[in-house]
């Protein structure tokens, strides 16, 4: 039995291991927002995670992917839609997308009829798709399926383009969530933090649907990615994880006042 679940995970990590941002990507948004929320959002989430901080709450979404009595989450992790078009003028999937997804979870988290553990899920799931929703290739084509079908080479490794934005960028860059999270956060003022956090929803999900065209034009079916592709595009990865951050803080924040 022990071998059999062994193996059921595997299977089902490497079935969905092409459709999340790395855990060191989730735990990064999840640290530069745990520094900007106020006081009254902190001891609500407190309460709700027991202690647990949100760079910690952050991977849940993904590792409930092992059990098949969540499947119906797995849409809420990304949306795909034509690239001419915004979110709100797209056909919508009748499984939900990650809009959907958070829109959910602000409403569960917000009702003072659901219960605590309806809360506490949501609340993780929420903190894992805001991050979700600022990855390019979560905001792809439906007909690649966010860049998994583009195959590469990542230095000698077979990838796909979905798997360099979610881990091999990230992970290459070698610093660990705290270390780059630090970094991040602390290079951005009250001022830009403001135009960071300024929108909606939908003008959040279409600005990553633009990134998503830069990020398609950015490879060649097959090419071999080196230190190059780092070097041209880790900052475009960096000022996603910002503003999945702080804008993760806005939402939070909002939540909670």
């Amino acid at each position: 039995m022990r071998i059999l679940f062994f193996l059921a995970f595997f299977i089902s990590i490497t079935c969905h291991g092409n459709l999340i941002w790395s855990k060191t990507g989730h735990r990064v948004t999840g640290h530069i927002a745990e520094k900007h929320l106020t006081r009254k959002a902190k001891r609500a989430i407190n309460d709700l995670l027991d202690g647990h901080s949100l760079a910690f709450a952050s991977t849940f979404a993904d590792e409930i992917k092992a059990d098949r009595s969540f499947s119906k989450y797995s849409a809420w992790h990304y949306v795909n839609y034509p690239m001419d078009i915004r979110y709100e003028d797209s056909e919508k999937s009748k499984y939900g997308d990650v809009v959907m997804g958070i829109e959910t979870c602000k409403h569960i988290i917000s009702d003072k009829n659901s219960s605590r553990e309806d809360k506490v899920f949501h609340l993780k799931m929420l903190i894992h798709l805001v991050g979700d929703l600022h990855q390019p290739m979560h905001a792809g084509k439906g007909d690649d399926r966010g860049g998994n079908d583009i195959q590469l080479q990542w230095f000698d490794e077979g990838t796909n383009l979905h798997r360099v934005w979610d881990s091999n960028l990230i992970n290459s860059y070698g610093m660990t969530y705290y270390e780059l999270g630090d970094e991040l956060e602390e290079s951005v003022d009250k001022k830009k933090k403001l135009e960071i956090q300024a929108g909606s929803l939908y003008d959040w999900v279409h600005e990553s649907h633009q990134k998503a065209v830069e990020v398609y034009a950015s490879v060649e079916v097959g090419e071999k990615l080196r230190y190059q592709y780092g070097y041209k595009y880790n900052k475009l990865l960096f000022e996603q994880l910002q503003k999945g951050g702080f804008r993760l803080a806005k939402v939070l924040n909002e939540i909670f006042s």
